[in-house]
């Protein structure tokens, strides 16, 4: 592999992981002036047009007629865009509403415990897991117990918005599971626009219904605007540049050091969380952090045997 490609490709996927992890941050701050699930959608809908010129460009690269096999995969492409966007739709809306609870550093480690879940859903696929997983799963529970439960607390003490969080985690495996199924057969690229429209428009028709439910006032048009930059950076940063970035990036990189440079998301939930937002973290959490990192990190690797189930971001 081209050193300098490798290199090129890491740097991409660190700006990707800065982006991911400050994202947290405008997702937080953006409901000052926005109901949960009314951001979620605007801001989702925002990301699948900022994938339209990419695709436009893809498109434009590509030589030759369509074939038969193009239009199998654009029936396909729908299907796996539709599938994708309700689990994003319901994970991104949970997790959305989970944040109003909790700070963007926690909401950042909790939900990248998605790689924790991927492969043990994966035992229901019967993929196999590599024993050093287990150790994995245990690290991250006594962080996640660290980052969540104060000390001298029980059960009882855990912030909802921590509980919210997690179960967002368990959909978005879901979602990374969906992608696996579909992502090898379709256009990476388009299937991401679908699923991103999908879940943007879902969640925009359920606003007026479920924002008022949990407590929350619709968003007015001068609120949108206040939010802008927000709804901006979480939907055409976050959405379209990283998504672009990771696609160019890992065709370049090694498998490992990829996911080793996407784990610093969660590290920069937490700093961007504490420089902009003021949100502080005490030794206890400090060290849940910490391990739940580890355990990601671990987790993350790539196994050798090809019937593992890969950990996708």
């Amino acid at each position: 592999m081209d050193r300098k490609r490798e290199l090129k490709g890491s740097l991409l996927l660190f700006i990707t992981a800065f982006i991911w992890g400050t994202a947290f941050v405008a997702q937080k701050s953006g409901m000052d002036t926005i109901s949960p699930i009314a951001f979620n959608g605007i801001r989702t809908v925002i990301g699948g047009i900022a994938l339209l010129p990419v695709i436009w460009f893809m498109g434009r690269r590509r030589k030759g007629n369509a074939s038969q096999d193009d239009k199998t995969d654009n029936k396909l492409v729908w299907i796996g865009g539709i599938c994708c966007g309700i689990f994003l739709m319901l994970a991104g809306n949970i997790q959305q509403v989970g944040m109003y609870y909790t700070t963007a550093g926690k909401s950042g480690f909790i939900t990248a415990l998605y790689v924790i879940f991927v492969p043990i859903a994966g035992l229901f696929l019967k993929k196999k897991i590599r024993p050093i997983f287990w150790a994995c799963v245990l690290a991250s529970a006594v962080g996640l117990y660290l980052l969540c439960i104060p000390a001298g607390g029980g059960f009882g003490d855990v912030n909802k918005g921590d509980v919210i969080i997690f179960i967002c985690a368990l959909f978005f495996t879901g979602h990374i599971l969906c992608i696996d199924y579909f992502s090898p057969k379709v256009d990476g690229v388009k299937m991401s626009c679908i699923q991103f429209f999908v879940a943007g428009l879902v969640a925009c028709m359920l606003a007026p219904i479920i924002d008022p439910m949990l407590g929350f006032d619709l968003p007015t048009l001068s609120g949108i605007r206040e939010g802008w930059f927000q709804l901006f950076y979480s939907g055409v940063m976050s959405c379209g540049v990283a998504y672009t970035l990771q696609v160019v990036a890992q065709a370049d990189v090694n498998p490992t050091l990829s996911s080793m440079i996407l784990c610093l998301e969660s590290v920069f939930a937490v700093l961007a969380g504490a420089f902009i937002l003021g949100e502080g973290m005490g030794l206890r959490e400090v060290i849940g952090c910490v391990l739940m990192f580890a355990a990601i990190l671990v987790a993350q690797m790539p196994a050798k045997d090809p019937d593992t189930l890969p950990d996708s971001h």
